[in-house]
């Protein structure tokens, strides 16, 4: 029912483990100015983003106003 397996000699797999390829993959292609440029406008924009979101959410993670400070409302001054 179930075949056994051949043992593979040792010699073998020490050679496969060595064997280099005479095939080279072609070369990649060059980006052009415009594909470079888009790329890199994405990633300002990402960057700019993220700096923009932690300038405006350092206040928010300030500690909280003391209550002498709090705004109030016209209403609240009894006109």
């Amino acid at each position: 029912m179930f075949s056994r397996r051949e043992a593979v000699p040792f010699s073998f797999v020490a050679e496969a483990d060595r064997f280099r390829s005479n095939v080279t993959p072609p070369p990649r292609e060059r980006l052009k100015a415009s594909q470079l440029a888009g790329r890199t406008l994405i990633g300002l924009t990402v960057v700019a983003g993220l700096v923009g979101a932690l300038l405006f959410g350092m206040p928010a993670m300030g500690a909280g106003q003391s209550p002498a400070h709090q705004q109030q409302s016209e209403a609240s001054h009894g006109r």
